[in-house]
């Protein structure tokens, strides 16, 4: 199987094994007797660790991609599997309060440290066999992993919790986790041969990449920020209970991932468009996408608003990683793909704060920034003026 197959199961198997939590974080929070804000500061640590640790890895990674997968794949399995294991002695009373909430923060800020490592040591390990030419497809791809590990995840982990307990989903996903870290041993062929130099440092203020950086901040902000209220807009706008709610928006976000992987695993490396081509077209039909979310007024206006920013974001995803990727020299990669998850990081961590505080001010306020962000984005394209 050649090496970007091997890395496109990596990643999805990992991206699987985080989204499954998606649907019972809530409701176990709240069966452990922990407050919204305690549930939220999980997602908000687990940022904010990515955001911090993934520039190291990055670099880390330039004296051999596998052995760093490897460690971010374990260390994220040990981090679910005490986080199931906190939870556990929660529902037995062992552990409460305070000392409860602590100790799955630890683990969420363990798992954040890890899986920090993941995403730009597989971003890197594209850049080393691929092609300039191929880069964009190459970086789709892994998009795609990630898109459709987001469609099954949830999905997954609503079954599991169904079946078996709230706690099932959890301990799934660290055995998957060495699962993949099995495969990545036995599977995945090292993309570097043996490098003896310093890993090369890449400031993120470095005018090849802070522009780029920025548009990534930007995709990333504006996204996490509609996932975060969409919900509250669909059940709002259509006047929905909370069970239609979550047919409706389950719905909608189904054909909203559906659409960015077929984009990402088909549409862009059929193409190959240029980095530039793909922002062109993307910036401004994820801008259409929340203004149509902004303003539309029945099920299907709102649904399509939704897919339109998925294709949006599906197309300009990739454009900025792989325009990151051909900016710098190849023994960069490795530095850049480590800013470029940073970027991401901090995004998801802003936007559920900012995306929350505007639908309290105003519910189509996340919309119309999102909307504003991806155009003045367009601005940044200047930053690819001469490269491909």
């Amino acid at each position: 199987m050649p090496p970007l197959a091997l890395l496109f199961l990596t990643l999805f198997n990992s991206i699987l094994g985080l989204s499954i939590l998606f649907p019972i974080l809530g409701p176990l929070g709240r069966a452990l007797g922990l407050t919204e804000p305690q549930v939220g500061a999980f997602s908000t640590a687990y940022a904010l660790l990515q955001f911090l640790l993934a520039p190291y890895w990055g670099r880390r990674s330039e004296g051999g991609r596998k052995p760093v997968l490897l460690v971010g794949i374990l260390g994220f399995a040990l981090s679910f599997f005490l986080f199931g294991l906190f939870a556990f002695l929660g529902f037995k009373g062992v552990l409460t309060g305070w000392g409860l909430f602590l100790a799955l923060l630890l683990a969420r800020l363990l798992g954040g440290a890890f899986s920090s490592a993941t995403l730009p040591t597989a971003q890197a390990y594209v850049a080393d066999v691929t092609g300039r030419e191929e880069r964009t497809g190459g970086m789709a791809l892994l998009g795609a992993a990630f898109g459709l590990g987001v469609i099954l995840g949830p999905a997954l982990g609503a079954g599991l919790a169904s079946l078996f307990g709230l706690l099932a989903p959890v301990f799934f996903s660290a055995g998957l986790a060495l699962l993949n870290a099995l495969f990545v041993h036995l599977a995945l062929p090292e993309s570097r041969g043996k490098v003896t130099r310093e890993p090369a440092r890449l400031s993120p203020w470095d005018r090849r990449v802070f522009p780029l950086l920025l548009l990534g901040f930007a995709l990333n902000l504006s996204s996490v920020a509609l996932e975060q209220t969409v919900a509250f807009h669909f059940q709002d706008r259509l006047g929905l209970d909370a069970l239609k709610t979550a047919q409706r928006v389950g719905l909608a976000l189904f054909f909203y991932g559906l659409v960015a992987v077929f984009i990402q695993g088909f549409l862009v490396r059929a193409l190959r468009p240029p980095p530039r081509v793909l922002l062109l077209l993307g910036l401004p039909v994820g801008a259409l996408g929340f203004l149509v979310l902004a303003f539309g007024q029945g099920f299907w206006a709102l649904a399509l608003g939704l897919v339109l920013q998925g294709a949006g974001q599906a197309l300009a995803a990739p454009g900025v990683t792989a325009a990151l990727s051909l900016a710098v020299g190849e023994e960069e990669q490795g530095a850049v793909a480590g800013l470029s998850s940073a970027a991401q990081a901090l995004g998801r961590m802003l936007g559920p704060l900012l995306g929350t505080g505007l639908y309290r001010l105003f519910p189509e306020g996340p919309y119309l920034l999102g909307a504003f962000l991806l155009l003045l984005a367009l601005l940044g394209l200047r930053a690819l003026k001469g490269r491909p």
